[in-house]
Protein backbone atom coordinates (compact mmCIF):
# COMPACT_ATOMS: atom_id res chain seq x y z
CA UNK A 1 0.00 0.00 0.00
CA UNK A 2 1.29 3.16 -0.77
CA UNK A 3 0.82 6.56 1.33
CA UNK A 4 -1.71 7.85 -1.11
CA UNK A 5 -4.63 8.54 1.34
CA UNK A 6 -9.02 9.08 0.45
CA UNK A 7 -11.33 10.19 2.60
CA UNK A 8 -14.37 8.39 2.13
CA UNK A 9 -17.31 10.85 2.46
CA UNK A 10 -20.59 10.61 1.00
CA UNK A 11 -23.50 8.41 2.06
CA UNK A 12 -23.89 7.09 5.85
CA UNK A 13 -27.40 5.00 6.78
CA UNK A 14 -25.70 2.16 7.41
CA UNK A 15 -24.40 1.78 3.45
CA UNK A 16 -22.38 -1.12 2.50
CA UNK A 17 -20.27 1.36 -0.54
CA UNK A 18 -17.32 1.87 1.83
CA UNK A 19 -16.70 -2.11 2.44
CA UNK A 20 -17.20 -2.87 -1.09
CA UNK A 21 -14.31 0.28 -2.25
CA UNK A 22 -12.23 -0.80 0.73
CA UNK A 23 -11.70 -4.33 -0.96
CA UNK A 24 -10.59 -2.70 -3.77
CA UNK A 25 -8.13 -0.14 -3.09
CA UNK A 26 -4.46 -0.54 -3.29
CA UNK A 27 -4.07 3.30 -1.16
CA UNK A 28 -4.59 4.35 2.10
CA UNK A 29 -8.18 5.55 2.96
CA UNK A 30 -9.87 7.57 5.87
CA UNK A 31 -13.27 6.08 7.10
CA UNK A 32 -15.27 8.97 8.94
CA UNK A 33 -17.91 6.42 9.75
CA UNK A 34 -17.76 5.80 13.59
CA UNK A 35 -20.19 4.29 16.43
CA UNK A 36 -20.68 7.56 18.05
CA UNK A 37 -20.16 10.84 17.03
CA UNK A 38 -18.43 13.52 18.88
CA UNK A 39 -17.08 16.82 18.36
CA UNK A 40 -13.46 15.19 18.10
CA UNK A 41 -14.75 13.08 15.16
CA UNK A 42 -16.43 16.14 13.66
CA UNK A 43 -12.33 18.18 13.91
CA UNK A 44 -10.62 14.65 12.99
CA UNK A 45 -12.96 14.62 9.93
CA UNK A 46 -12.81 18.13 8.81
CA UNK A 47 -8.92 17.45 9.48
CA UNK A 48 -8.80 14.21 7.12
CA UNK A 49 -10.85 16.37 4.62
CA UNK A 50 -7.71 18.57 4.26
CA UNK A 51 -5.17 16.63 4.61
CA UNK A 52 -6.24 13.60 2.46
CA UNK A 53 -4.59 13.87 -1.16
CA UNK A 54 -8.52 12.54 -2.47
CA UNK A 55 -11.95 13.53 -1.32
CA UNK A 56 -14.33 10.94 -2.36
CA UNK A 57 -18.03 11.89 -1.82
CA UNK A 58 -20.36 8.55 -2.62
CA UNK A 59 -23.44 9.78 -3.12
CA UNK A 60 -26.68 6.09 -3.24
CA UNK A 61 -29.90 5.81 -2.93
CA UNK A 62 -29.82 5.14 0.79
CA UNK A 63 -28.74 8.61 1.71
CA UNK A 64 -31.67 10.30 3.49
CA UNK A 65 -28.88 14.18 3.75
CA UNK A 66 -27.95 16.51 1.32
CA UNK A 67 -25.26 17.38 3.44
CA UNK A 68 -22.92 15.43 1.38
CA UNK A 69 -23.92 17.07 -1.91
CA UNK A 70 -22.88 20.47 0.13
CA UNK A 71 -19.31 19.23 1.23
CA UNK A 72 -18.86 17.69 -2.32
CA UNK A 73 -19.46 21.22 -4.09
CA UNK A 74 -17.33 23.39 -1.28
CA UNK A 75 -14.65 20.99 -1.85
CA UNK A 76 -14.76 20.66 -5.76
CA UNK A 77 -14.33 24.52 -5.73
CA UNK A 78 -11.48 24.66 -2.46
CA UNK A 79 -9.52 21.66 -3.86
CA UNK A 80 -10.61 20.60 -7.22
CA UNK A 81 -7.79 18.71 -8.28
CA UNK A 82 -8.38 16.11 -5.25
CA UNK A 83 -12.40 16.36 -5.54
CA UNK A 84 -14.37 13.15 -6.41
CA UNK A 85 -18.13 12.48 -6.99
CA UNK A 86 -19.62 9.25 -7.50
CA UNK A 87 -23.31 8.81 -8.03
CA UNK A 88 -24.68 5.36 -7.63
CA UNK A 89 -28.16 5.35 -9.32
CA UNK A 90 -28.93 1.99 -7.74
CA UNK A 91 -27.34 0.36 -4.77
CA UNK A 92 -28.77 -1.94 -2.14
CA UNK A 93 -31.96 -2.86 -3.80
CA UNK A 94 -32.76 1.10 -3.75
CA UNK A 95 -32.68 3.51 -6.83
CA UNK A 96 -33.03 7.38 -7.55
CA UNK A 97 -36.24 8.53 -9.86
CA UNK A 98 -35.46 9.68 -13.51
CA UNK A 99 -35.22 13.45 -12.34
CA UNK A 100 -32.90 12.78 -9.10
CA UNK A 101 -30.80 10.83 -11.60
CA UNK A 102 -30.76 14.07 -13.63
CA UNK A 103 -30.57 16.89 -10.95
CA UNK A 104 -27.76 14.71 -9.29
CA UNK A 105 -25.65 14.60 -12.79
CA UNK A 106 -25.97 18.23 -12.53
CA UNK A 107 -24.21 18.31 -9.54
CA UNK A 108 -21.45 16.10 -10.90
CA UNK A 109 -20.99 17.99 -14.09
CA UNK A 110 -20.41 21.09 -11.71
CA UNK A 111 -18.12 19.02 -10.40
CA UNK A 112 -16.11 18.13 -13.39
CA UNK A 113 -16.34 22.40 -14.11
CA UNK A 114 -14.74 23.25 -11.22
CA UNK A 115 -12.03 21.12 -11.91
CA UNK A 116 -13.12 17.60 -10.01
CA UNK A 117 -13.97 14.15 -10.74
CA UNK A 118 -17.26 12.57 -11.92
CA UNK A 119 -17.71 8.67 -11.74
CA UNK A 120 -20.67 6.65 -11.47
CA UNK A 121 -19.37 3.31 -9.99
CA UNK A 122 -17.39 1.91 -6.85
CA UNK A 123 -15.74 -0.22 -9.86
CA UNK A 124 -14.16 3.38 -11.78
CA UNK A 125 -13.55 4.67 -8.06
CA UNK A 126 -10.91 1.95 -7.44
CA UNK A 127 -9.68 2.42 -11.13
CA UNK A 128 -8.98 6.16 -10.84
CA UNK A 129 -7.85 5.99 -7.21
CA UNK A 130 -5.77 2.66 -7.96
CA UNK A 131 -3.67 4.03 -10.80
CA UNK A 132 -2.38 6.70 -8.09
CA UNK A 133 -1.08 4.26 -6.53
CA UNK A 134 1.45 3.16 -9.49
CA UNK A 135 2.99 6.39 -9.92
Amino acid sequence: MNKTKVFLGGTCNNSTWRNDLIKMLKINYFNPVVENWTPECQEEEIKQRQNCDFCLYTITPESDSVYSIAEVIDDSNKRPNKTILCILEKYNGKEYSKSQVKHLDAVGKMVVRNGGIFIKSIEDIAKVLNNYSIK
